[in-house]
């Protein structure tokens, strides 16, 4: 699978994946002391809707296109306020032009005290972050394997915060490097958030993965997925997941009650659905 982001950005899976991150920085901000965002493949931050590369596959038309078209139930516009808050901050008002990737909604939706450790492995595209947050002196970034990033900042200094990891599943084996990943988060910041993106091409590889995951020792432990038709097989994903270790409290149950509406505006066929896995709670 080749997720090179310029192409997909905005797409259904960016509507719950930022959605879901946005939900968690706001909660993290209740606090007044600051925490750190760790974005082990962070990209390049910031994409033009009208470049050639959205313009070549026109996804974000049936993501965030379609949410920004919508009239809202009001359970629903309250779950996605913080990321729409972080859509208008990166426009400048309500017109959409340019989609913000991970950094940008961490920024976004972040305050003075908080700060940043963007990752991202690709040459140009690590210049292109690093030019983008050239002026703010809360964000580092670092242009080395993701996986590396993972073990070398963690714990955060902080002692709270999120760390992320968003793949492009471009190499196989992405899902052994997942539990890897989740092994070693949890050996270095257990009380932190972990935050994990994943297709739903492989379901066998995605329920071996969870399982892996489930497994770790994090005594809270959940999976939102959304597919928009039928997931699995060739062709153009259909369906993806969010892995949360450490979540807020009441995300699991917010999310579920607006999953079905939001699945309703973003499927393009009458297969697509949603769910939240309790993969592990607090007693």
């Amino acid at each position: 699978m080749n997720y090179r982001h310029a192409f997909h950005a905005g797409n259904f899976a960016d509507v719950l994946k930022h959605a879901v991150l946005a939900r968690i920085l706001a909660y993290l901000g209740r606090k007044d002391a600051g925490y750190r965002v760790i974005d082990s493949h962070a990209g390049i931050g910031l994409y033009d809707l009208a470049g050639d590369e959205a313009l070549k596959t026109g996804e974000w038309h049936g993501g965030v296109g379609r949410i920004r078209a919508a009239r809202l139930s009001p359970a629903l516009a309250d779950w996605l306020a913080p990321w729409l808050s972080a859509l208008r901050a990166v426009n400048g008002g309500d017109d959409l032009l340019l989609y913000p990737g991970s950094p940008a909604i961490a920024t976004a939706l972040g305050r003075p005290q908080d700060r940043y450790h963007f990752n991202e492995l690709h040459p140009q595209d690590a210049a292109a972050l690093s030019a983008l947050y050239a002026g703010d002196r809360r964000v580092r970034v670092g242009s080395e394997d993701g996986y590396v990033t993972i073990r070398a900042q963690l714990p955060p200094h902080e002692r709270r915060g999120l760390v992320i990891i968003d793949p492009p599943f471009e190499e196989a084996g992405e899902f052994d490097r997942l539990t890897r990943a989740v092994q070693d988060a949890y050996k270095r910041f257990a009380t932190g958030c972990l935050m994990i993106w994943y297709p739903i091409k492989d379901i066998a590889a995605v329920d071996a993965f969870l399982k892996a995951a489930a497994g770790v020792g994090y005594p809270r432990l959940v999976a939102i997925e959304q597919w928009v038709r039928e997931p699995g097989g060739d062709g153009p994903l259909a369906g993806a997941g969010v892995l949360i270790a450490n979540p807020p409290f009441a995300l699991a149950g917010e999310t579920e009650a607006i999953l079905p509406e939001l699945t309703r505006l973003l499927a393009e066929d009458d297969e697509a659905g949603g769910r939240v896995l309790r993969l592990a709670e607090d007693d």
